[in-house]
């Protein structure tokens, strides 16, 4: 893992007197790796990073390592600063993350202790310091591998450097300082203190080097910690906003009971950027607070899978998952919460083919069902992986009906990344490279560019379907989890008399068969709903409905002719498409619209890296031309390739 690394005596020198060299020199660091910088943040560098240099040097602790701007492993968000050196006592490696705020004056919001009013802020409310910076602390303990080793040390602080303790009187709430302790600028002294105990006056470079040399763990597969998610404790952590969308609707659930209101909650976010983990972490609490609290999705396998791997013992584990068009007769705020996953999954009604004609004939819209359903409705959503005609759920159809029924509504926006090992260079690039990513007051900003190199994330092209399969079982033997999938270009048979599946999808003279259709198992094929988690799916390509919402370590992806590049541009082809959901009349523009964010469900499920194939020949050399034959990758030897190390020595 890499940061901007310095000792404090460095950072000393480079923000005394004059703070200009550090934030230069961070900002360049921060360029490299992809990520932008706006004057808020080159302000709170100037205005905190000082202090913290001071406070080291009066310490006694100037050859203690320091880590600025350290991304969180396998997502984007990162630390304003990890502090790295000996523990004073023990003589092992001690950390410390350092949440550093510039408040002057903030307040407990809405009489919630975990979320906070700052004066002056653009968005209110955010999380108490020591909510985030704990949050943060148990984060890298879960997904860095050194802390398997008991005896190092890891802690957060939160310092307020600017306020007085009479100007954040109402944060001095106990339970929530168990969480990590804050110092203020009246507690300068305590804070040196806590630096000490936290640290010898030793080189920490050693540690330092520990750190950045260690294993991202694997991180907690979202179905496989499901069941003790629900059942026992909170087996995930949340950072950042993922935390404050938690608590916000927590507090919610608070407020409309003890003062009888009603308040929906609208979380969005990318792929990966958390909101199923936010789902799970609050129907677990939820549930053991005793809350009458439902779960929905619109998507079949997503469902079958929570009933199956969280509910695999328990029943009434199971009962907890529904669907969207479950809703139809519920009572009007029958339920306390109702939380609905992949909302953009929503469509204009719930009625289908089965729907008896009375209950037809009273039918309402399905997101005025939903809303109306419980006291508290808490929407998750990503309305660019809307990949089916009739699906109609948007950020602003869902707060447009909320607000039309006098309803308060919270919108909090996830920006983290936590798919594709976080690595937001991979996801903009993806986005420009389908034309999803056009900003009109950025020239340039939906056309493809050349991938560039991302030590997190590994990107490559297969010459034929052969070697992308070849690739996908060598990673999987490896130990890693991957898959194929493939646009919706072939027919997708029934099994045999006989009990076996079809190879559907044919290019050339490879051919393997689509995932199994149904919920059965077929010889060794898993049932659909559990082809990306189950060993047996490797041997299947994967359709869009069975792999959104789903992520394994390594991604390949087969671009039919349903989408092709000719010339400058992209060209959807609905002839080539096998999809039913399209047989009926769906407009051109629609049509073009959903293939792509199909492309991009598709291409965000892997963790670690994705191969690309295209059956298109002139598409398939657009790709090469921009990822190169062989792509890039965290120092990675594709299978069937040699490194350049190797070729070196040829």
């Amino acid at each position: 893992m890499s940061a901007y690394r310095l000792s404090a005596r460095s950072l000393h020198d480079r923000t005394h007197p004059e703070p200009s060299r550090l934030e230069e020199e961070l900002a360049r660091y921060l360029a490299y790796a992809g990520v932008g910088v706006g004057p808020g943040e080159r302000a709170s560098w100037r205005g905190s990073l000082p202090v913290l240099a001071q406070d080291l040097r009066d310490a006694g602790l100037e050859q203690v390592e320091v880590l600025i701007e350290h991304r969180l492993p396998l997502t984007s968000k990162r630390t304003d600063a990890i502090l790295a050196g000996v523990h004073p006592r023990t003589k092992q490696p001690s950390y410390l993350v350092v949440e550093l705020k510039q408040w002057s004056r903030a307040r407990s919001w809405d009489g919630e202790h975990t979320l906070v009013d700052v004066q002056g802020a653009p968005y209110r409310p955010s999380l108490h310091p020591s909510v985030q910076v704990g949050g943060y602390r148990d984060y890298l303990r879960d997904f860095m591998g050194i802390f398997d080793d008991s005896a190092l040390h890891l802690d957060g602080v939160a310092y307020l450097h600017n306020a007085s303790d009479s100007g954040v009187a109402e944060l001095w709430h106990q339970d929530v300082l168990q969480q990590a302790p804050m110092f203020t600028a009246e507690r300068r002294g305590d804070f040196l203190e806590h630096l000490r105990s936290h640290f010898a006056e030793t080189p920490g470079a050693g540690a330092a080097d520990l750190w950045l040399r260690s294993k991202v763990a694997p991180s907690k597969k979202l179905l496989s910690v499901a069941a003790d998610e629900i059942r026992d404790q909170e087996q995930f952590v949340l950072v950042g906003k993922q935390s404050l969308g938690y608590h916000l609707a927590l507090r919610a659930v608070v407020r409309a009971l003890s003062e009888d209101t009603k308040t929906a909650i609208v979380i969005s976010g990318g792929p990966g950027s958390g909101k199923s983990v936010i789902a799970l972490s609050l129907l677990g609490e939820l549930a053991r607070q005793g809350r009458s609290v439902l779960h929905a999705t619109g998507s079949k396998s997503f469902t079958q899978t929570l009933r199956k791997v969280a509910g695999h013992r328990s029943r009434p584990t199971q009962a907890l998952f529904k669907y969207f068009n479950q809703f139809m007769d519920a009572e009007k705020n029958g339920l306390e919460v109702l939380i609905l996953d992949e909302a953009h999954r929503i469509r204009e009604t719930s009625v289908n083919r089965y729907t008896p004609k009375q209950v037809r004939e009273r039918a309402r819209l399905q997101v005025d069902e939903l809303i109306d359903a419980a006291r508290v409705p808490v929407f998750l959503l990503d309305q660019n992986q809307v990949v089916r005609p009739g699906e109609a759920g948007s950020l602003e159809l869902i707060t447009d009906h909320v607000r039309d029924k006098g309803i308060a509504v919270r919108h909090v926006n996830l920006n983290a990344q936590f798919r594709a090992g976080g690595s937001q260079v991979y996801v903009d690039w993806l986005l420009r490279l389908l034309g999803l990513g056009h900003d009109p007051h950025r020239p340039g900003s939906g056309e493809p560019t050349a991938w560039p190199r991302d030590d997190r994330y590994a990107l490559t092209t297969a010459s034929s379907p052969q070697q992308l399969e070849a690739q996908i079982l060598a990673l999987d033997a490896g130990g890693d989890s991957a898959r194929m999938t493939a646009g919706f270009c072939w027919p997708w048979s029934d099994p045999t008399p006989d009990g076996r599946l079809v190879p559907d999808v044919k290019i050339g003279e490879w051919a393997r068969p689509w995932n199994v259709k149904s919920e059965r198992r077929v010889g060794e094929a898993p049932p659909s709903h559990l082809w990306a988690t189950e060993p047996g799916g490797i041997s299947q390509v994967g359709c869009i409905y069975t792999a959104q919402g789903f992520e394994y370590d390594w991604n390949g992806v087969i671009l039919g002719h349903d989408l092709v590049w000719r010339q400058d541009r992209w060209v959807a082809q609905r002839e080539f498409s096998k999809d039913p959901a399209f047989r009926r009349s769906v407009p051109d523009d629609e049509f073009d619209r959903l293939v792509r964010n199909v492309y991009k469900v598709l291409l965000t499920r892997g963790m670690k890296g994705t191969i690309l194939y295209s059956t298109d020949p002139e598409t398939q050399a657009m790709l090469e031309s921009v990822i190169g034959a062989r792509g890039t990758g965290p120092d990675l030897a594709w299978p069937g390739t040699t490194t350049s190390s190797e070729t070196a020595a040829r």
